[in-house]
């Protein structure tokens, strides 16, 4: 019994693999291994994405703490300039 076979490969599939030289052992490895770079990649780009969000967050909550401090009786100087 061929791995092709124990894998449920078509034979189109198969032979196209096998006139490359590759066997299914391979194709697993290969296959595993494009699995994990894909997941690490989306999972930085998340990460990278959600760090953004956070910072374009605390930009603005910065921003409306000094528009509110700004606003508020108690921090002007003695001749009542801010």
């Amino acid at each position: 019994m061929d791995l092709w076979e124990k894998f449920g490969m078509s034979e189109g599939i198969a032979e196209l693999w096998q006139e490359l030289g590759i066997s299914a052992g391979m194709t697993m490895v290969v296959l595993a291994a494009l699995y994990f770079v894909i997941k690490w990649a989306v999972k930085n780009g998340i990460m990278e994405a959600h760090k953004k969000i956070e910072e374009k967050k605390a930009q603005h909550n910065l921003k409306e703490d000094k528009t509110v401090s700004d606003l508020e009786p108690g921090n002007e100087d003695v001749n009542g300039k801010i």
